[in-house]
């Protein structure tokens, strides 16, 4: 059995004992506050550059703990700061030492958007990210099957939020596809496995229309691989390891977002 499925049979098993109402979840999550609009916000800072996507990560499974003790609204509140477009927040407890309360104080410290990071195996995760304080939800194609995925997506859109739809290879992406997915992001980590290809995302671009926001995950080490990202077409990265563990996240985040008044600015890279 891979890790992967070792998490996603914890999180099924998890749901299938979650007693509450999916009505009355779903009741709740359509009077809370207005979604700060996630993918739009991604629009918007890819025109300066490529936009940041901040990630909020206490430890790994592959890397153990990279900021155990870390306080998500003052993290958050720098990575806003500093030029991220937006942010993600682990939750998963078991795995990455996350909690929906990390997700609730960076949501209220901030004003740029949120993404619920997690394992999403049911429409009561959806609700729950909405009432949490989310503008965004994670879909894993490789832990969906289709009728899921086609099902969850069109639940997060109802709920105003926006589903960032996880592709790992050209199989995932057509279905991604196949279903409506407008922000897609390639994760060139192997979940399976949890090894990088840091060439995965440059490979995958060209079949990403041009309609669709598009989003490198992991593997990004620096200004030089989100240069290059940029380069080939992507809007979006999401980082976690190296901007949690970077002594001074401001210079960071001004590496990895490349900002340029039409021309690029030069990279120093890491």
């Amino acid at each position: 059995m891979t890790y992967l499925q070792k998490i996603l049979d914890s999180h099924r098993l998890k749901a299938k004992n979650d007693n509450r109402s999916f009505e009355l979840l779903y009741e709740k999550a359509s009077e809370s506050v207005p979604t700060r609009g996630f993918k739009k916000a991604l629009t918007k800072h890819s025109r300066e550059g490529i936009a940041v996507i901040a990630e909020i990560k206490r430890r790994s499974p592959s890397k153990g703990n990279l900021f155990a003790d870390l306080d998500p609204g003052v993290l958050a509140a720098e990575y806003e700061s500093g030029g991220a477009a937006a942010i993600s927040v682990l939750t998963d407890k078991e795995n990455f030492g996350g909690s929906d309360e990390d997700l609730i104080e960076a949501s209220k410290a901030i004003k740029i958007p949120v993404l619920r990071k997690d394992f999403t195996v049911d429409q009561r995760d959806i609700c729950d990210a909405r009432i949490m304080g989310a503008d965004a939800v994670l879909l894993i194609v490789s832990a969906l099957d289709r009728a899921e995925l086609k099902d969850f997506l069109e639940l997060s859109i109802e709920l105003d939020l926006d589903p960032l739809v996880e592709v790992h290879d050209e199989k995932e992406l057509d279905e991604a596809l196949s279903v409506g997915a407008k922000l897609i992001g390639v994760n060139q980590r192997d979940l399976k496995s949890f090894d990088v290809d840091p060439l995965k995302a440059a490979d995958l671009i060209s079949k990403i229309p041009g309609d669709v926001t598009a989003v490198a995950e992991s593997g990004i080490d620096g200004g030089n691989s989100a240069r290059n990202l940029m380069r080939v077409g992507y809007s979006a990265l999401l980082v976690g390891e190296l901007l949690v563990k970077s002594n001074d996240r401001m210079k960071t985040l001004s590496e990895l977002t490349n900002k340029f008044d039409g021309k690029m600015t030069n990279d120093t890279g890491e």
